[in-house]
């Protein structure tokens, strides 16, 4: 059983011809809300492709925050653990008609008492945290026993809370560019998954992903990482397509599948997932990212002779 503790917002997404540079002005083409925040929707992600999945984030105890959890519900994540007396957030999502974002979004009213408490008596086996609550969960969790760690490093404010959750996480998984950022290249993300003993997923939208093992240090020629290819795929909406791949990649290890398998099985969930608009609109079931899986195996051109 997986606990994802972690954002529920509502998205007010605003479709724009491009995303506006300092001091420009755009005209939006369309203004639509929907339910979001990175915890939740890979709570629904991961609940879709059959995972066992309890919810913990903070929703306000009004119409709102009630409807919020109802969805939750109805795509079969518990909510039992989720906070009412808190308020929702909201983010704001400029969106492109290429399906490019760029996301503002709010804290929310999470506290690292309550990440503590989840994680000590929820009798979960892996716990889903976002990279806002680092360093601060390393310094709550590290010495306490309880489930597995995995980490969406998406949200880290810097170097500092990028080790610490690297440091906490048996997996992790983090954006190319951010991984750049804060990690460094190909060898210091290897080093990185050596040395904090972590498997890191290093995802790359259209161009694909990288898994590093923990055994992978820059030593060892390269052995340990292995790429794959991403969904082909007419990307309508990026936006949630992060939170989908750590979401079902945590769903796969649940249900035992190896970490090879389950960032191959996520990558295809994820591209699904930018087909239609919203967060989780477009999230699949198991069984279509099955057959998408098949049909891209298909479609793969025969080894030249």
């Amino acid at each position: 059983m997986i606990v994802f503790c972690g954002y529920a917002n509502r998205d007010v997404t605003v479709r724009v011809p491009e995303l506006p540079g300092v001091g420009a002005r755009v005209q939006a083409t369309e203004v639509t809300e929907r339910d979001g925040g990175m915890g939740a929707n890979a709570a629904v992600a991961a609940a879709r492709v059959g995972g066992h999945v309890r919810f913990a984030g903070v929703v306000g105890a009004d119409a709102r925050g009630e409807d919020f959890l109802n969805e939750l519900a109805l795509d079969g994540v518990d909510v039992l653990l989720t906070t009412r007396a808190g308020r929702m957030t909201t983010a704001i999502v400029l969106l492109t008609p290429d399906g490019e974002r760029a996301i503002i979004s709010q804290d929310d009213e999470l506290t690292i008492d309550k990440i503590a408490e989840v994680h000590a008596v929820s009798g979960a086996d892996w716990l889903y945290l976002d990279g806002y609550r680092f360093p601060a969960a390393h310094a709550a969790l590290r010495d306490r026993p309880g489930p597995r760690v995995l980490v969406d490093l998406d949200g880290c404010a810097g170097v500092v809370a990028a080790r610490a959750a690297l440091s906490l996480a048996s997996h992790a998984v983090i954006g190319r560019a951010l991984a750049e950022r804060l990690i460094g290249g190909e060898d210091a993300v290897a080093d990185a998954a050596h040395d904090h003993r972590v498997h890191l997923v290093v995802t790359d939208g259209p161009r694909g992903w990288t898994l590093y093992e923990p055994t992978d240090g820059r030593s060892n020629g390269g052995a340990g990482r292995h790429s794959g290819a991403a969904l082909p795929v007419t990307a309508v909406d990026t936006t949630g397509a992060g939170d989908c791949f750590a979401g079902v990649y945590l769903a796969e290890l649940d249900r035992g599948a190896e970490p090879l398998a389950a960032a191959r099985f996520a990558s295809a969930a994820a591209g699904l997932s930018c087909t239609r608009p919203g967060a989780r609109d477009g999230l699949p079931d198991r069984a279509s990212v099955l057959a998408a899986l098949h049909q891209s195996t298909e479609e793969q051109p025969c080894p030249e002779r």
